[in-house]
């Protein structure tokens, strides 16, 4: 039998949704949340160049990063700032211009809206109205920094931002360990300032001691770089080492721990011979410094063995 070429593969059926290939498809009226590159601008997708050209309405989280985009691909179209100030004052005439069949494209500064940035407010409410949003995918810092770590991908947590002062990032990584201790297992993002990153890399080190880690800086962009160690390694080197750019930190998941799961159990086994179950996870809570939701849920788990 002849080898078959190229010529002799049937094209394949186009997916639903595509547009024809002798046009570009429109972008229907609503609200679209469109990916923008996180550092290189040529990760722009010909999707979301479409969304921009064809919006009435851009909203942007600062006007002027998204004018360089704009210039970059010289799109001429309507910007408007959309930030955490004046968010909920905007919603309701925005709502109206959507109702009114308007295309209102809806960008961050970079990377995928509403991940640590604004929008979400305006989508609730406009799902609420039973308005139509869709969202155009893209880059995100995230979910590089993720699969560039060498750290389990799945599950994953990302924080956001952890709080700016030592004592509250404390508590907060505190609260993380303690749900680690109950069962939780998942690696950890954070996005963080570069003039806070060695401080919160202490403040992990502290709370989860010699845990695997990266820290991935500028993705995409001429100085990307992904340091990978301990926590304790990490926290040191940029203590010494001046960060810059945009980053991203990584932890990997907690050690398989059953000693402590099992120790909690047995704590709430002797708690509930002598308690109510409610009264018993309190105590427990109290004495392991575990969330009492956590304590409660194991609890509740233990009394229907």
């Amino acid at each position: 039998m002849p080898d078959r070429t190229l010529d002799d593969e049937p094209c394949p059926e186009p997916l639903i949704g595509d547009p024809a290939p002798d046009r570009l498809s429109s972008i229907a009226p609503g609200l679209v949340l469109v990916a923008t590159p996180i550092g290189n601008l040529a990760d722009m997708s010909s999707r979301a160049l479409d969304a921009l050209r064809e919006a009435d309405l851009v909203l942007c989280e600062d006007t002027r990063m998204t004018a360089r985009l704009l210039m970059h691909y010289g799109i001429s179209v309507r910007t408007s700032p959309l930030h955490d100030h004046n968010e909920e004052g905007r919603i309701p005439a925005l709502l109206d211009t959507l109702r009114d069949g308007g295309r209102v494209a809806l960008v961050s500064d970079a990377g995928t809206p509403l991940v640590s940035d604004p929008g979400f407010r305006l989508v609730r409410a406009a799902l609420a109205a039973g308005l139509p949003v869709s969202a155009i995918p893209g880059p995100n810092a995230a979910v590089m920094a993720l699969v560039l770590s060498g750290l389990p991908p799945q599950p994953f947590m990302f924080m956001g931002f952890p709080p700016p002062r030592s004592a509250a990032r404390l508590v907060a990584f505190g609260r993380l360990r303690a749900a680690e201790r109950a069962g939780l297992s998942a690696t950890l993002l954070w996005h963080e300032a570069p003039h806070r990153l060695a401080e919160s890399l202490a403040d992990l080190a502290v709370q989860f001691g010699d845990r695997p880690a990266a820290v991935a800086r500028e993705l995409t962009k001429r100085f990307e770089e992904v340091r990978r160690g301990t926590l304790p390694e990490l926290a040191t080197y940029y203590a010494a080492i001046a960060a810059r750019g945009e980053i991203t930190i990584v932890v990997g998941p907690a050690p398989e721990d059953t000693a402590g799961a099992e120790d909690l159990d047995e704590q709430l086994r002797q708690a509930m011979a002598q308690n109510s179950l409610k009264d018993a996870a309190a105590l427990v809570s109290t004495a392991t410094g575990l969330p009492r939701k956590i304590v409660y849920a194991r609890a509740l788990a233990l009394d229907r063995l």
